[in-house]
């Protein structure tokens, strides 16, 4: 393995160990997770992998294979800079919580397409933090792992992400998507094997990248919290009657809770037409929830919007924007047969406003997070 090449020049040795922690794709339940909603993601085949080792003082050690001649020494973690304020995140935070981690020399290794919004910031988190859990006998489980990373990402990153990209990374299994309560934090695995129906979902990247941290996703959860605040429930997972909570409500408070409270009913209607093997019929409601996302929750960007409209107009039974949104990637319900149509008449569209295509990738639900070696 070429992380273990690097390894081995970086420091003069062998890794004590090798873990990799998945990207994800977000099936449906977008922007739900940090509303104590539903969402459904599952697992993609493109992560991040860790060569790890043990120190004996307090000192992080990191390299990336993706960032060459940036080595960060850390005798203090606080002082991370870039892409290694993720893993120095991680160390942080499971220090600050009284759990017995010293240093480490770490090698990191990603293959996530950038700018994709498939959650690489979550695979660089939990392939860190499980390479801790187990190097120092932390005995912690998947979801205790995923807190701790969210964690990370929203104190000392200073994103306040929801935890949906964390679980996904840490719980998924290969063929299966992860309906997850963000409440309860309970969750279960949904099969999710298309190809046993002659479909696939097709990632389209739209090779546009819009930072989240720069306040536009701040803004939507602080809009979802004030509306919550204003119907006087805990959340708005919590609206039971959607009109009349609408009707107290008004400009962006109004609309983003119009958006969470239809969005987990979506996610809940996607479980049942799965479980009943209906699955083409779940393309009318990716199809619903990018309008929501686009029209009430403002998240979406005219490169995603031509995305999803040429994907339907050459095929796909249903497509919509996945991920944080301003970028990023859609998806797209397709069957095999009509794969090329689907990419043509999205690369065409594209063409026709002068932009670079976008590229496209088969999403297989693969693994969550696991030790390689």
């Amino acid at each position: 393995m070429r992380v273990i090449d690097a390894f081995r020049q970086a420091y003069g040795g062998e890794p004590a160990g090798v873990w990799h922690a998945p990207g994800r794709v977000n099936l449906i339940g977008e922007h739900t997770d940090y509303n104590d909603g539903f969402v459904l993601p599952f697992a993609v085949p493109w992560g991040v992998t860790a060569a790890v080792s043990p120190r004996e003082d307090l000192t992080i050690r990191i390299s990336s294979l993706q960032a060459p001649g940036e080595e960060q020494v850390l005798e203090d973690v606080e002082r991370a800079e870039g892409w290694a304020r993720y893993p120095a995140g991680v160390v942080s935070t499971m220090r600050g919580a009284g759990l017995p981690v010293r240093g480490a020399d770490i090698v990191i290794d990603g293959d996530v397409p950038k700018g994709a919004g498939l959650s690489s910031s979550a695979a660089l988190e939990v392939s860190v933090g499980l390479a801790l859990n187990d190097l120092y006998g932390l005995g912690l489980e998947p979801m205790a792992l995923a807190k701790l990373c969210q964690k990370a990402e929203n104190e000392f990153v200073g994103m306040p992400c929801g935890i949906m990209d964390q679980a996904a990374s840490a719980l998924s299994k290969e063929g299966h998507a992860l309906f997850l309560d963000c409440r309860s934090l309970a969750s279960r695995a949904v099969p999710f094997d298309l190809s046993a129906y002659g479909l696939q979902i097709l990632i389209i990247n739209t090779g546009v990248h819009h930072e989240l941290a720069d306040g536009q996703y701040a803004k939507r959860r602080q809009d979802c919290e004030n509306a919550a605040k204003h119907l006087g429930v805990p959340s708005l997972r919590d609206v039971t009657d959607l009109t009349a909570a609408l009707s107290r409500l008004s400009g962006d408070e109004r609309a983003r809770t119009q958006h969470v409270v239809t969005e987990n009913h979506r996610v809940e209607a996607v479980i049942g037409l799965l479980r009943a093997g209906a699955v083409q019929e779940i393309g009318a409601l990716l199809n619903a929830s990018h309008l929501s996302l686009r029209d009430q929750f403002e998240v979406s960007c005219p490169e995603l919007d031509v995305a999803v409209e040429g994907a339907v107009k050459g095929g796909a039974r249903g497509a919509r924007m996945t991920g944080g949104g301003f970028g990023g990637s859609a998806i797209a319900l397709v069957a095999d047969d009509r794969v090329d149509r689907v990419r043509t008449t999205v690369e065409q569209a594209y063409a026709e406003r002068g932009w670079a295509a976008p590229t496209f990738l088969p999403a297989t639900p693969a693994a969550g997070a696991h030790r390689v070696r």
